[in-house]
């Protein structure tokens, strides 16, 4: 039924495999690598930073094998939402589910935010006078485009996607195949003494700064669990399309570093002036290939840096949507454009949070910003899935299963500890900013905003707990084709 018009009840399924694995890694990729490898360098004090990348891609797959088997479980539309509210509601009602959602509404978009602060850093390297509030003007715009191109139907976005994608495949492989024709295993090899000493005081505090760059560039991997109610066979396609990308991008990202790495000296990298340190990918190119191909490879980043943020509005945006339906959040969010079926107040809403992020990147640094979103997604998004999931698996037999977590519980328990090392070291790595009392205080204003919500809809704790074990995940929808 790909010709007819979409239903009046709710979204379509459309996105298939090939596409579902496509816009996980267009959000996985985008312009994280680009703009991280010289933080990650700076975290370990030199080349070894590749050790940064495979702890986030061993963080990534265990995590990704939670979102697996929850989305395979339970392919609604906010992703983690559905799974919290299944988990939660007995004890604590909704506000769990409710608590992500608000989480989510801010961690979301700050991730989109660091996209377009690298999209306007590697546009200076084709415009070495832009200024920094021209700058600020640019990825405003950026943004503003990113929301109107996202204002039209699902089946239209999957198209644009999947070329989005092969832009970003190209850029990342012509950096990969630059690196290797004046690749020098000395300077990606030849590391400072006692760089992997594990007993040396700096070196777990820099392992989790490291970690928590690493991990950022994982983040997406989970971006179709958000859509999985307009996904094509979700028990099949989300574990798929989670893990596939994974480790395509894993691949990706260690051979971009490396590569990296033996072009570029290290300490090039650490110095705030040299070119090396924002646009690092265009340095590579501009001393391998020359200043020309240099250019034409930013522009393609430039194209990736869009997509990554086109495609995390994309999931993103549906967050808030299945838990308004639900009542588990502000009622205006559950309402769909008329004509193209999209959550158009979550689209807007994340647009300007993103937009404020944005601007707080610009004004502090980049990595400010990921210390800031990592760790408030920690203990709503992160630890709590990871307890949804133990309690979910003790409720086996009212949920169909059509995935199950590999080495369960090994890769949860991995995960588990991951993500309290990021938390531990947070404000360590970020010594003025406070991200771990930021996030506390977010926390907070969140349990005030639910038991507002919740007197106004009278539910716990102003009224009676669920009891009843409905799928919250049962919204219409409608096979394509």
């Amino acid at each position: 039924m790909s010709g007819s018009p979409p239903p009046t009840g709710g979204f379509v399924r459309r996105v298939g495999p090939f596409q579902a694995t496509a816009i996980n890694m267009s959000q996985m990729c985008g312009i994280g690598p680009f703009v991280t490898i010289p933080l990650m360098v700076s975290a370990f004090g030199g080349p070894q930073a590749v050790v940064g990348f495979l702890a986030g891609a061993v963080l990534a797959l265990c995590d990704g094998l939670v979102w697996a088997e929850l989305g395979a479980a339970m392919p609604g539309s906010g992703g983690s939402y559905v799974y919290r509210r299944q988990a939660f509601r007995h004890r604590t009602g909704r506000l769990m589910p409710f608590l992500f959602v608000w989480t989510a509404m801010l961690f979301i978009p700050l991730i989109m935010s660091t996209g377009v602060v690298g999209f306007v850093q590697y546009l200076g390297y084709l415009a070495p006078g832009l200024g920094r509030t021209a700058g600020d003007l640019v990825g405003l715009g950026v943004i503003a485009l990113v929301v109107l191109l996202l204002w039209r139907g699902v089946e239209h976005i999957a198209r644009i996607t999947a070329v989005l994608w092969t832009v970003m495949i190209a850029s990342v492989l012509l950096v990969i195949a630059a690196a290797a024709t004046a690749f020098s295993p000395h300077l990606a090899f030849t590391y400072p003494a006692h760089a992997l000493d594990v007993t040396s005081d700096h070196f777990w505090p820099g392992f989790a700064a490291g970690l928590t760059i690493g991990i950022y560039d994982y983040l997406g991997y989970n971006t179709t669990a958000y859509m999985g109610a307009e996904i094509k066979d979700p028990g099949r396609t989300l574990p798929r399309s989670i893990v596939f990308s994974i480790l395509g991008i894993m691949a990706i990202y260690l051979l971009l570093q490396i590569g990296t790495l033996g072009v570029i000296d290290w300490h090039r990298m650490t110095d705030p002036n040299d070119i090396a340190s924002t646009s690092v990918a265009s340095a590579v190119l501009e001393r391998t290939w020359g200043r020309g191909a240099a250019d034409t490879v930013t522009v393609l980043i430039l194209v990736t840096a869009f997509a990554s943020v086109f495609t995390g509005l994309l999931g993103g945006s549906r967050v808030p949507f299945d838990a308004a339906r639900d009542r588990v959040f502000f009622r205006p969010y559950e309402r769909l454009h008329a004509r193209h079926r999209f959550p158009a107040l979550g689209l807007v809403t994340m647009g300007v949070i993103t937009a404020i992020g944005f601007l707080i990147g610009r004004h502090t640094d980049l990595a400010t910003l990921i210390q800031l979103l990592t760790t408030v997604m920690v203990i709503v998004q992160a630890l709590a899935q990871i307890v949804a999931l133990v309690v979910l698996r003790g409720r086996r037999h009212t949920l169909r299963h059509p995935y199950w977590m590999w080495l369960y519980p090994l890769p949860a328990v991995l995960a588990f500890t991951g993500w309290c090392v990021i938390y531990g070291y947070a404000d360590e790595n970020a010594p003025g900013r406070h991200p771990v009392e930021w996030s506390l205080a977010w926390l907070a204003l969140g349990c005030v905003a639910f038991l507002v919500w919740a007197r106004l809809e009278r539910a716990w704790p102003f009224g009676p707990k669920e009891t009843a074990d409905e799928r919250t995940q049962g919204r219409p929808v409608l096979e394509a084709g």
